[in-house]
């Protein structure tokens, strides 16, 4: 197989990937199909056999697809190591060489001494420090575009804020709060998540400190919406939407994201009964027409036709049905 070739086929795979849900069933529609319609399972057992393969032969095969592309996959690993390696370290020179660009420059004015003046000390302001004046560092700004925020799993089809971060698919949101570090019980928090808004704070020695509070841009259904403590590090909240749409934002007067730039691609878990039937029915056409077969709205006017075929009075009735004298438009067939 030429290079590349393989990438034809990726829209269908991922079409039946989508469907199964999981890698475990598609290799197992895989392997199937090899079982079903192939000698790949069948074994060359005597010198007359002319289909299969030798005993151990099909393990070998499979076993030498995995490995090419498993080296490949490490090599790829290994190239984003070394990019990161790399992105880390021209981050850690310019931060080193932005810190020196902004330490504190002190001017003096160099006064020479004659032999019998005395050198007069200035009197030092309370508080200054004779040694080096270390300067704070700002905390790196937070990622803005969406394409950064893509690749961050806490962010993905979300954003990062200033005291939170969310992300979201069709049906639920997730947010997570930070905490400071000593903050490890539960009772330590406090949490009123409302189908409108929410509010989130920690217990301290002088009350509640608020770390996140608003209005929702859009309603969340309570009972399928819990919250949890990661002790030291941050407050999970994971909100089940009340409709099925796309958030630009979590609360009111927060800067929206552009929701034409994240994946709006759904999980099989959210497709409904009706809608499976409909990945069903395309799935199925799919394939038949890979084959030259007919396709689900040629078949259900076929059995239509068939019945009308030999009754009584049909001007075909005695001849062979033959389902190429019709051409029919998928649109022609309600399912």
């Amino acid at each position: 197989m030429e290079p590349g070739a393989a990438e034809l086929y990726d829209q269908a795979l991922l079409g039946i990937l989508q469907h199964v849900g999981n890698v475990q069933d598609f290799l197992r529609v895989l392997f199937g199909f090899l079982y079903r319609k192939t000698d790949f399972y069948r074994l060359l057992r005597h010198p007359s056999d002319r289909m299969g393969f030798p005993p151990g032969a099909a393990q070998a095969l499979v076993l030498q697809v995995f490995r090419t592309f498993d080296h490949m996959a490490r090599q790829d690993d290994d190239k984003r190591r070394k990019e990161l390696e790399e992105k880390t370290r021209r981050e850690d020179e310019a931060a080193a060489e932005q810190e020196l660009a902004a330490g504190p420059t002190v001017h003096t004015d160099a006064v020479p001494a004659g032999p019998e003046q005395p050198v007069r000390e200035e009197a030092e302001p309370p508080g200054a420090d004779m040694g080096s004046v270390e300067v704070p560092r700002e905390p790196p700004a937070p990622p803005k575009g969406q394409e950064q925020f893509q690749r961050n799993p806490d962010s993905y089809n979300g954003a990062v804020r200033e005291n939170y971060t969310w992300s979201q698919d069709y049906t639920d949101l997730e947010l997570k709060v930070p905490v400071p570090e000593h903050v490890v019980k539960g009772r330590q928090v406090s949490v009123a998540l409302g189908s409108s808004s929410i509010r989130v704070a920690v217990l301290e020695e002088n009350g509640e400190r608020v770390l996140m509070e608003g209005k929702f841009t859009h309603k969340v259904n309570t009972e399928g919406s819990v919250w949890s403590l990661e002790p030291g590090k941050c407050i999970l909240v994971s909100l089940n939407k009340a409709g099925e749409y796309w958030w630009s934002a979590v609360l009111e007067g927060e800067e929206p994201i552009d929701i034409d730039q994240i994946n709006k691609e759904r999980s099989m878990a959210t497709v409904d009964e009706e809608e499976h039937a409909v990945l069903d029915r395309l799935t199925f056409d799919y394939h038949q027409k890979l084959q030259g077969k007919p396709q689900s709205h040629e078949l259900k006017v076929h059995e239509m036709l068939k019945k009308g075929w030999d009754a009584e009075g049909s001007p075909f009735r005695g001849q062979r049905f033959d389902p190429a004298m019709f051409n029919i438009s998928p649109g022609a067939v309600q399912f």
